[in-house]
């Protein structure tokens, strides 16, 4: 075991698959120069053909990798900021979501799509947004949000060997959280929720870096006598909505705390789903913990309360227990 950061396993898994399978390369602006640390090294171990900068074009960007996907290759695109994501939405949406779809199954797209969210860091309006659930919307696309250093490892190496295309959602927030990971490789797979805290008074499921205030919240609530279960659901599309309904099934309350926007956020589809499937196993109606449908302020007092916080959660926890 070895203590890692979250940056760091994001790293060692694309060095991982990089030298197991050759088809496996990286693009995006400045990768070569290892920006934000994910590549140290990477040009001199595996050379500028699979370490490949690219122009500021974050729609060449998208195009190029979904095209290399559907000729044998398995590219890593890496966007930098997710808000630059919107710039290649035709893209990701005409092409990597729908060829596999509108060629009858003739073609695959096992493409991974990077993006980190620097959202609650005075990065303002343009660059804070947390865009998953825009994505969420889009059938034939994969959409994981890992929350720690295991999962981001073990789900970005079972994204870059999946057949279909998956967009990373990785939290910057998270990035110098550590823990021990394996020596030996390990998989994580996609579309599979995990039950991070057991718990029986109440359910919070947790999205992204929403997880570790989730967490903390069942620290702080549990010295009041509350029993939380925290759910990470791991992957948003396709989301593993049993273990959530089970988790609320067992204790009958749910919170959910997103970093997204309110309106057609992540929570809302997860409380949908549960009033919909899991109603009557419900004691007090469900509570979103979401970011206001307001764009970020580059002012950090104006920025830091907008996003779910432990304080925020386990207020909300004490309100459906009331």
């Amino acid at each position: 075991m070895a203590k890692t950061t979250y940056l760091m396993a994001i790293g060692e898994a694309m060095r991982e698959e990089m030298e197991r399978d050759p088809s496996v390369f990286i693009l995006g602006e400045d990768v070569a120069n290892n920006l934000y640390g994910s590549t140290s090294n990477f040009v001199e171990d595996f050379g500028k053909e699979r370490v490949r900068n690219t122009p500021i074009s974050e729609g060449a960007i998208a195009g190029a990798a979904t095209g290399a996907a559907m000729a044998g290759m398995r590219p890593i695109a890496d966007f930098n900021i997710a808000p630059f994501m919107y710039v290649a939405m035709d893209q990701i949406v005409s092409m990597t979501a729908k060829s596999t779809y509108i060629y009858g199954g003739q073609t695959k797209v096992p493409v991974v799509m990077r993006a980190v969210m620097l959202y609650g860091n005075g990065n303002a309006a343009q660059h804070s947004d947390r865009p998953y659930p825009t994505f969420m919307t889009v059938p034939g696309l994969k959409i994981i949000a890992p929350s720690s250093a295991y999962d981001v490892k073990g789900m970005l190496k079972s994204a870059i060997r999946d057949d279909d295309p998956v967009l990373c959602f990785e939290d910057g927030n998270c990035w110098f959280t550590a823990e021990d990971l394996p020596d030996e490789e390990y998989l994580v797979p996609l579309g599979v929720a995990d039950v991070k805290r057991e718990g029986t008074d109440v359910t919070v499921v947790g999205i992204a870096g929403a997880v570790p205030q989730a967490l903390a919240a069942a620290e702080l609530l549990a010295e009041e006598g509350v029993s939380v279960e925290v759910v990470d659901p791991r992957t948003l599309a396709p989301m593993d909505t049993d273990t959530i309904l089970a988790s609320v099934e067992k204790t009958g309350r749910l919170v959910v705390a997103d970093p997204a926007h309110e309106v057609c956020s992540a929570a809302s589809q997860i409380a949908a789903v549960v009033a919909e499937h899991g109603f009557w196993h419900l004691q007090a109606p469900i509570v979103r913990v979401t970011t206001p449908q307001i764009h970020i302020p580059f002012a950090p007092p104006l920025e830091a309360p907008l996003f779910p916080s432990s304080e925020r959660i386990a207020a909300a926890v004490r309100s459906v227990l009331e």
